[in-house]
């Protein structure tokens, strides 16, 4: 019996799994321990199944039994009957509850109102359960969360000796207890099923060991066959295989072995060292026995690819094996695939990053930088200087400007970046220009064409080491736009006719680019130069404010941001700024008719919400007319129109669809009024109102477009808060400094749409130059009149202009009284013109005409109108003012 143990102790579980997937037999032997461990892991499931089943059973079993034994208990009915139920029931139902062995049993009342429970601080309160099957007489059993936990309960009627129920008894276990039972007999099932896959594995092991030694004992004819197979496929295979001993002697060598080392026929059992026609370095490997992979080594005018490995027989001697591969063609091949790889990724780079700009410059920059140092040393790019301002470039090679050089390093004798030079006749890059063919010269030392271009400079090239060029001309739709040239130094191989090729493929995708941003640089230009005309050129000569603006165009392309500084009669000035929704020559186009329709509004003297009603009138029919062919509309204009007193030092403005503007007190603060926002213009439908204000001298005024505030990155509200920060605590500097901070604070970078802003601090008008008068309806009052501004220009220094003044004073005057209604009043201004105003209450507007010889009246607005330099009328709440002006000697 000792013998059989014995042979047990042999078999290792280690030896068992390094064998178990070697053989067929071993696949077996997992199979099988894998099936033994799944049915007993089923047996085990089903064993577990089974017990919890049956100690859940048992519960409700248990619990039902205690409350139906409780529930026809003597005595209960009697003590339910009782003022204080709980202390009888409670001993009873502790008393019962250890002696059953359950967790709890509860007396409760037909409301569910607890008499007994384990823990007392739960007695005469709520019971944790369903209660209405009972009530109706039935027996309930459930599994809750109570007060002891997950719980398993049967709750039974107590019924009276009319059959009628008069409280409930329930009874039951706590769900931990009846796994408890379970969790016990466990370790059974567990042991039982650890040592049936105990006995399964050993037997299903001794099987395996079987199976194994009789699959190793094959016939003579499989030895034979399998042999045979081995010879055949060892010399017949185009890879040449050599086995190599521990001792470095060469055991085995097939065919092609033989062929590509050239070994002689008697070669086995000789060493390696002495083999003949093999590189030190080879025999060095093969005698080292380390393992390579793709190793490569020269074997006479081949080149040999190397694998080692040493061979794992277990217990057997220690040999490698050697496996070569003849590669001299593979390594021709994979070289010129490398190179044409290489110029793929050049070209695919040169897609991704020249031509990332809709700017000439950039784009010839990035033309020069991409092919360094891949394919050139040094690449020079040279684009015709009206290539540069958007224009159609010279038929010759004339005005060529270098825009971009680069290389791979920065000291090089190459004509320098921004320089402007014509192409000799007889340079390749003239050729290229001429022929818009590329021009390839080899050997620069040896050629004397390109040196006339500079002699100097040419010779310092060759001295500086550049043997080669290629000069490809950048050529869109036809046209020549420039020439790029690659250079090459000693250090690398010279330009051949295939690298022609790649120069122009990459010259062609930078051409397509460069003429795009060429294109863009005209359109932009002229989008630009019709938006700056359309702008104000400078600001008017006026007294009443101090004005400061800046005009910011967007990122790309120009916009319908606008802004007006208007003088009007009277020192009076009005500011105006708008926005047109969009971009392109349509916005800048639009934004011209909305600003000359504001001047021609303006003239008229209008109040803001009055000019508003025209503006979006007009902005109607625009629309109206043009076609969406033709051009977009012009809906979401918008507009912020006011006119400033500096006599009354009133301020009255009104908007459509525009941000409020900001008005900086002297003392520093910031305020934005609340003016009644009307619509946008075009809309129609809806009138304008006004604000009216009146500012302290010194106050500055901020108008200003959204491009300002808002921004896709922040809210409107931060752009506000940033605004007023920037305004805020520095009352006393110039209207020039504050659009200077607020474009720092509030705007750092280029903006991504169009900005105007526009600052004015407030002025008033000396008290001294100012007189008026209030005139009496009668017209001996003109008289009387004439006298009194005859003296206050004499005060003033203006005497000599005083009798036109008179004159013209007599008939205004004289218009009020018999043609207007009173009160009547005269203002004279001292500005920068002098400033006559009469003032009635009546609204007919005079109008000036020719009187005929015969006509006894009608001449005196004729005189008006060529004594005066300008003459006019505008309309109050009150009535109208004709006022005059004329300048000052």
């Amino acid at each position: 019996m000792a013998s059989p143990f014995a042979r047990f102790r042999h078999l290792s579980v280690k030896r068992l799994i390094s064998k178990s997937t070697r053989t067929v037999a071993g696949q077996v032997l997992v199979f099988q321990v894998a099936l033994v461990v799944l049915l007993v892991a089923c047996g085990v499931f089903a064993l577990i199944l089974q017990s919890e089943r049956d100690s859940s059973a048992e519960a409700r079993r248990r619990s039902t039994a205690v409350a139906q034994t409780f529930a026809h208990s003597p005595g209960v009915l009697a003590a339910l009957r009782t003022p204080d139920p709980t202390k009888i029931l409670q001993p009873l139902t502790e008393a019962a509850r250890r002696a059953a062995d359950v967790d709890f049993i509860v007396v409760m009342s037909t409301t569910g109102i607890r008499y007994t429970h384990p823990l007392p601080d739960r007695i005469g309160k709520q019971f944790v359960g369903e209660i209405g099957p009972s009530l109706e007489g039935k027996v309930y059993v459930e599994s809750v969360d109570g007060p002891l936990g997950r719980e398993v309960q049967s709750t039974v009627p107590i019924k009276n000796a009319d059959d009628d129920v008069v409280a409930l008894v329930s009874a039951g276990m706590k769900v931990k207890n009846v796994q408890s039972q379970l969790n016990r007999q466990l370790p059974i099932i567990l042991g039982a099923g650890a040592g049936a896959l105990a006995l399964s594995a050993g037997a299903t092991a001794l099987v395996g060991r079987r199976l194994r030694r009789q699959t190793h004992s094959l016939a003579p004819d499989e030895m034979a066959l399998m042999y045979e197979h081995h010879d055949t496929v060892l010399h017949s295979v185009r890879e040449g295989v050599l086995i190599v001993a521990a001792d470095g002697r060469l055991m085995l060598a097939n065919d092609e072995a033989r062929r590509l080392l050239e070994l002689p026929p008697d070669i086995e059992g000789r060493l390696v060292q002495d083999l003949p026609g093999l590189d030190p370095e080879t025999k060095a490997l093969l005698a080292s026995g380390r393992e390579v992979t793709d190793e490569v080594h020269l074997a006479g005018d081949r080149l040999i690819a190397v694998n080692q490995r040493p061979t794992s027989r277990e217990g057997g001697p220690r040999e490698t094996v050697v496996t070569l591969r003849d590669s001299t063609e593979l390594q021709a091949v994979t070289g010129t695939a490398e190179v044409a790889r290489e110029r793929l990724r050049l070209l695919y780079d040169a897609g991704l990053h020249i031509g990332t700009s809709l700017d000439v410059l950039r784009t010839a920059d990035e033309l020069a930088r991409v092919p360094i140092p891949r394919f050139a040393d040094f690449v020079t790019v040279d684009l015709a200087d009206a290539v540069l301002h958007g224009e159609e470039p010279a038929s010759n090679g004339t005005d060529m400007r270098r825009a971009a050089v680069s290389g791979i390093v920065d000291d090089h004798p190459l004509i320098e970046q921004g320089r402007l030079f014509d192409y000799v006749p007889a340079t390749p890059q003239a050729r290229g220009y001429g022929s818009g063919r590329a021009q390839l010269v080899s050997d620069l030392p040896a050629a004397t064409g390109w040196r006339m271009q500079d002699p100097e400079r040419a010779k310092a090239v060759i001295d500086y080491g550049i043997r080669s060029l290629i000069s490809a001309p950048i050529q869109a739709r036809g046209v020549v736009l420039g020439m790029a040239t690659f250079w090459r130094t000693e250090q690398h191989e010279c330009f051949n006719e295939e690298d022609v090729s790649v120069a122009e493929e990459l010259v062609a995708r930078a051409a397509i680019s460069i003429d795009n941003a060429r294109r863009y640089t005209r359109e932009h230009a002229l989008a630009v130069t019709l938006q700056r005309s359309l702008l104000p050129q400078a600001m008017p000569e006026q007294s009443a404010l101090d004005i400061a603006y800046r005009y910011l165009p967007a990122q790309s392309g120009v916009g319908g941001d606008w802004f007006d500084v208007i003088p009007m009669p009277g020192s009076r000035v009005a500011l105006a700024v708008g926005d047109v929704v969009g971009h392109g020559l349509h916005a800048a186009a639009t934004m011209g008719r909305l600003r000359t329709a504001v001047h021609n509004f303006s003239s008229l003297d209008l109040p803001p919400d009055e000019l508003l009603s025209h503006l979006d009138d007009l902005v109607g029919s625009i629309d109206q007319s043009e076609t969406a062919e033709s051009a977009a509309g012009v809906v979401g204009a918008t507009c912020l129109y006011g006119i400033y007193d500096p006599v009354t030092r009133r301020y009255v403005m009104a908007r459509a669809g525009h941000l409020a503007p900001a008005l900086v007190r002297p003392d520093g603060t910031v305020t934005f009024p609340d003016v009644p926002a009307g619509p946008p213009l075009g809309l129609g439908g809806m009138p304008f109102q006004t604000a009216e204000l009146c500012l302290p001298e010194g106050t500055q005024l901020v108008l200003y477009t959204d491009g300002l505030i808002e921004d896709r990155r922040r809210d409107l509200d931060v752009g506000m808060e940033l605004l007023r920060e920037a305004l805020a605590g520095n009352p006393g500097r110039s209207p020039e400094q504050t659009c200077q901070d607020v474009l720092d604070s509030v705007l750092p970078g280029r903006p991504k749409d169009d900005v105007a802003l526009l600052v004015a601090r407030t002025r008033q008008l000396p008290r001294d130059r100012i007189a008026d008068w209030e005139v009496p309806q009668d017209p001996a009052a003109v008289s009387g009149m004439r006298d009194a501004v005859s003296r206050k220009l004499e005060v003033w220094g203006l005497s000599e202009i005083g009798f036109t003044m008179e004159l013209i004073l007599s008939e205004l005057i004289t218009n009020a009284i018999r043609y207007g209604s009173g009160p009547i009043h005269v203002r004279l201004i001292r500005d920068r013109t002098l400033i006559c105003e009469v003032a009635d209450g009546s609204s007919t507007s005079p109008h000036l005409r020719y009187a005929a010889t015969t006509d006894e009246g009608g001449r005196g607005l004729f005189l008006v109108s060529q004594m005066a330099e300008r003459w006019g009328t505008r309309y109050t709440p009150q009535g109208k003012v004709i006022w005059a002006e004329q300048a000052l000697p």
